[in-house]
């Protein structure tokens, strides 16, 4: 017996079952090469965090900036989000003597971002002055919008040429890996400038907002390096392109895409609408500390984390994406029926638990249906991958960012009624507005598993079993 090849053989095996993404690299595309591409996937969650997060704290408690105005700038970005699918499209069909079609894409939104956060602390510092303030409204404004379209036209064009590299059979796995990237970024910029925040100055703020452009320039630089091969024929100024509404005509034209889009669209509004009020949650109604429900949000992470590399190992080998979907619904589902039942039951733990669970069933979700997509863009039938990842990321990003709204608005709302007595004494809760919120993402979940369910195991809407009315009978029960 060859030692030497049974001990190769024992390694090589045990690197694939403990790390989940050593199997993401192929021929093509190498781990290092793979990882040092992933890293656009960074800068997108530090500019997350640092836009929905970080900021948003500061403008509102150090700076004294209206907390409808910090809502009004947050929102900017997601005014770009819709254009997605026309940057990818774009991307797809770039005219250009050099021969690229993802880098200049690339290179322009990692611009675009390194601009906006540039200005940003400056604008913010103006719009907490009163005689400054319209200046720094101004300001404020476009260094939120130029950082949002930043953020958006990179991921886009970067998923896009993470597509044109891997082979089909490790796709799913490097979509597995780009989420994790995009979870590294967010976490570590969290951990980073909430530390280095802590004690608030003006110039402290400046530095720290202009050293996240400066590290988003290093590492996009890093990631691009040598990524796309130069094919001038493919991106010949004279070549005829199609026109961007012909071909989105075309692709939502299929069945199948646009019923995949609208479970997206839902599926992610579901798992969205809580961002904002889980931490409260905790706090207001269980009465929770500050550390406790702090907790709450690195447990989301850590089951974002668990639902990453669970899906790179069941769609390596072989899992279809849109049921890993459905089960991440499911998973939703029973995460906030633990949220409803938590406050009858004075059971903190059922809201850690859930907190866990959404993790999970959102990084389930995710990943299946950008893995399905994936697969689409990959598949030849459409004019380029750009355009399909673009409509999924415009989806997923406008019903996010849309049921974050509608979700602060119902808790207010219903509150305000029950606290009233209006909807019935024994409702007459603050928790009664929480819950609402609650029970209306199981009901969008529930609705999401009816859109999957005829596009389970290759089946698009009109080949579906005629037995199957809605599909549920695709999903485990």
């Amino acid at each position: 017996m060859n030692l030497a090849g049974v001990s190769t053989r024992f390694f090589a095996g045990l690197g694939s079952s403990f790390l989940p993404f050593a199997d993401a690299a192929s021929a093509e595309l190498p781990i290092g090469r793979l990882l040092r591409l992933s890293l656009f996937q960074v800068t997108v969650g530090v500019a997350t965090v640092l836009l929905n997060g970080t900021l948003n704290r500061v403008m509102i408690v150090e700076l004294g900036t209206p907390a409808w105005l910090v809502g009004l700038m947050i929102a900017i970005p997601l005014l770009v989000a819709p254009f997605r699918a026309l940057i990818g499209h774009k991307s797809d069909n770039h005219k250009s003597m050099l021969g690229w079609r993802r880098v200049p894409y690339i290179w322009f939104g990692s611009l675009l971002q390194f601009g906006g956060l540039a200005i940003m602390p400056f604008a913010l510092l103006l719009l907490s002055r009163p005689e400054t303030f319209t200046v720094g409204l101004i300001a404020g404004a476009l260094a939120f919008l130029l950082t949002g379209l930043g953020m958006h036209t990179t991921q886009t064009a970067g998923l896009a040429l993470a597509t044109d590299l891997a082979p089909e059979d490790t796709r799913p796995r490097v979509v597995a890996l780009m989420f994790v990237m995009l979870l590294v970024g967010m976490m570590m910029a969290a951990f980073v400038m909430g530390s280095l925040l802590a004690d608030f100055s003006a110039t402290r703020l400046v530095a720290i907002v202009q050293g996240a452009a400066m590290f988003t320039m290093a590492l996009n630089i890093i990631a691009l390096w040598k990524q796309e091969a130069r094919r001038p024929s493919t991106t010949r100024p004279e070549r005829p392109t199609p026109k961007f509404s012909v071909v989105w005509r075309e692709f939502t034209a299929e069945a199948r895409n646009a019923r995949l889009l609208a479970a997206i669209g839902c599926g992610t509004a579901a798992f969205s609408m809580q961002d904002v009020l889980l931490e409260p949650f905790g706090g207001e109604i269980l009465g929770m500390s500050v550390g406790a429900t702090t907790m709450l949000t690195g447990l989301w992470a850590f089951g974002m984390l668990l639902s990453f590399a669970y899906a790179a190992r069941r769609l390596g080998a072989g899992a279809d994406p849109l049921r890993l979907a459905g089960f991440g619904a499911v998973v939703g589902m029973l995460a906030f029926a633990m949220l409803l039942f938590a406050v009858p039951l004075d059971a903190s733990f059922m809201v850690f638990a859930g907190a866990l669970l959404i993790g999970i069933g959102s990084g389930l979700f995710s990943v299946g249906t950008l893995s399905a997509i994936m697969a689409i863009a990959g598949s030849g039938q459409h004019k380029g991958s750009g355009l399909a990842l673009g409509a999924w990321g415009a989806v997923q990003a406008s019903c996010a960012g849309l049921a974050i709204l509608a979700g602060g608005l119902i808790r207010d709302g219903v509150s305000a009624l029950a606290l009233a007595d209006q909807i019935g004494h024994t409702l007459a809760y603050r928790a009664t507005g929480y819950g609402t919120v609650y029970l209306i993402e199981i009901v969008l979940l529930l609705v999401t598993m009816i859109v999957l369910g005829p596009l389970v195991g290759g089946q698009s809407a009109d080949t579906a079993v005629p037995n199957s009315r809605f599909g549920l009978t695709e999903f485990p029960t």
